[in-house]
């Protein structure tokens, strides 16, 4: 995947988990929870779904890359490299 369709994936997952939450003006650069009303156990939800949809394993030790949009697509896109898009 590149890292336009992993941004996209991430955004998708993020209006799965929170639905209520305007993504349009999201910021890659901020960290997600300083732009939405995200809990622990949201962001648990967004591991878990890229781990159902995609396969990918995140250690919890590594959670901290998936702070923001720009620090998940650049920690995913090698994980994510040779998964092609739907």
């Amino acid at each position: 995947m590149t890292p336009a369709e992993i941004r996209d994936e991430i955004l998708d997952i993020l209006s799965e988990i929170a639905p209520d939450e305007d993504l349009s003006d999201l910021e890659d650069a901020k960290s997600f929870r300083e732009q939405m009303e995200l809990d622990s156990m949201d962001f648990l939800d967004i591991v878990m779904e890229l781990r159902k949809r995609h396969r990918v394993q995140i250690p919890e030790d590594e959670y901290t890359n998936l702070a923001s949009m720009a620090s998940t697509v650049s920690y995913l896109e090698p994980k994510m490299k040779d998964i092609i898009k739907a």
